[in-house]
């Protein structure tokens, strides 16, 4: 068998990771096995542990890349308006139906957070990592602004799960709004 070029096996890891990604964010960790992972990364089982050492480090690598995917253009704007533009668009675009109804794209923070509060090892240092990233982005990167970003953050989550439960549409658009008008109140008087 002939072995795997780096260009390729890095083409192969990233598919994997990708695939890990969106399907642990749609199902959730535990629901999302190394054999569902590599079936929507079109490779075989096998082929895992030419990357891998265990699904502990397969999560790790799937929520450090969703939460680049989620957080890169704001983080990437540059400093002044064009970051109050990007982080005006991240808001909108994270208390959005879209984002509701669509758990696989989102941010994996929402979808993943009471899962990964109980996993230990090396999931947590990367989520506590990206708490802290989101804060500070949230937050203007100001650090007089105290807790804004944590707040914002908090507002966010709780307003994207809140959506996601509720019953109705309409009672689901009820909360998004909310979360907005909340957002607003935290940009005014912080």
């Amino acid at each position: 068998m002939p072995r795997m070029s780096e260009a390729e096996k890095q083409k192969s890891y990233r598919r994997i990771v990708e695939a890990a990604s969106r399907l642990m964010r749609e199902h959730g960790i535990e629901a999302t096995s190394v054999s569902d992972v590599m079936k929507a990364a079109d490779m075989t089982h096998g082929g895992f542990y030419r990357h891998f050492d265990s699904k502990e480090a397969l999560v790790s690598a799937a929520f450090d890349a969703a939460i680049e995917d989620v957080l890169s253009d704001l983080r990437d704007a540059p400093v002044g308006p064009k970051r109050e533009v990007a982080r005006a668009q991240y808001l909108a675009r994270y208390l959005s139906k879209e984002h509701v109804n669509n758990r696989a794209r989102g941010c994996p923070l929402a979808a993943l957070g009471t899962e990964i509060a109980r996993q230990d090892g090396l999931v947590n240092p990367g989520a506590s990592e990206a708490v802290e990233q989101m804060a500070d982005l949230l937050g203007k990167n100001d650090p007089a602004a105290g807790g804004r970003g944590l707040a914002t953050m908090a507002l966010l989550l709780g307003t994207i799960t809140l959506a996601r439960i509720a019953n109705s549409p309409e009672f689901s658009q009820n909360v998004l709004d909310a979360g907005k008008r909340g957002c607003d109140l935290l940009e005014q008087h912080w």
